[in-house]
């Protein structure tokens, strides 16, 4: 298992030797560093938590201070938990940069998506608009939600309008095109969830690295 976290920084377009053109989008990833180690035997399951980014001391209250105290790290503006049923081995305080990535692995990415307020059922859902003609007044209105009658209610889960996006989406085997060391920046195939800034999860493909 190999985990970071990252910040999606936007896309951009490189070019293969044979002349073939890979939209990539940029992520600037770690380095981030272990904040947590938990098990079975004290927590019930086994998982790495992990730290990314400076935050500034004042920031952080005294429960925090002492949290990240114990694993040697300065305050950090984000953490997140990554399972560990593989079983691989971490120590606190381990710092994990793009460089124990390799290119051409297979990665599984997940984001929050942007954002889109509220929306009609069109958009939402992508119903149908109703009768265009002069004098219809349910052009892009719902339609019926529920008999009359009988059971005189309207179900719950009916798709409506309501808020869009904002979701924790994943994106499985998106292909690592380029690593930069230098610059702690991977360079993946395609678009990743969310916008710019956003942070992301990546760690290898949990359904295995065959080409696609």
């Amino acid at each position: 298992m190999k985990l970071i976290l990252g910040k999606k920084i936007g896309m951009t377009q490189i070019f293969e030797e044979t002349g073939e053109v890979i939209p990539v989008t940029v992520i600037q990833a770690g380095p981030e560093v272990v904040t947590q180690i938990k098990t079975e035997e004290t927590d019930g399951y086994n998982a790495v938590q992990v730290g990314y980014e400076d935050q500034k001391p004042q920031r952080v209250n005294k429960p925090m201070t002492g949290h990240f105290a114990k694993s040697g790290a300065d305050p950090k503006k984000y953490l997140a938990e990554f399972r560990n049923d593989e079983g691989e081995t971490y120590e606190l305080g381990q710092v994990i940069t793009v460089a124990d990535f390799e290119e051409g692995k297979k990665l599984d990415i997940t984001g929050v998506s942007k954002g889109k307020g509220t929306q009609g059922a069109i958009k939402r859902w992508g119903q149908h608009r109703g009768p265009m003609g002069h004098g219809t007044k349910h052009k892009r209105l719902a339609g019926a939600l529920a008999a009359a009658t009988y059971p005189s209610r309207v179900f719950p889960g009916n798709k409506e309008a309501g808020r869009t996006g904002r979701d924790t989406v994943t994106i499985q085997n998106v292909k690592l095109v380029k690593v930069d060391t230098d610059r702690n920046l991977m360079l993946v195939k395609g678009a990743v969830p969310g916008g710019r800034g956003g942070l992301l999860k990546i760690r290898y493909a949990v359904k295995g690295q065959e080409d696609k």
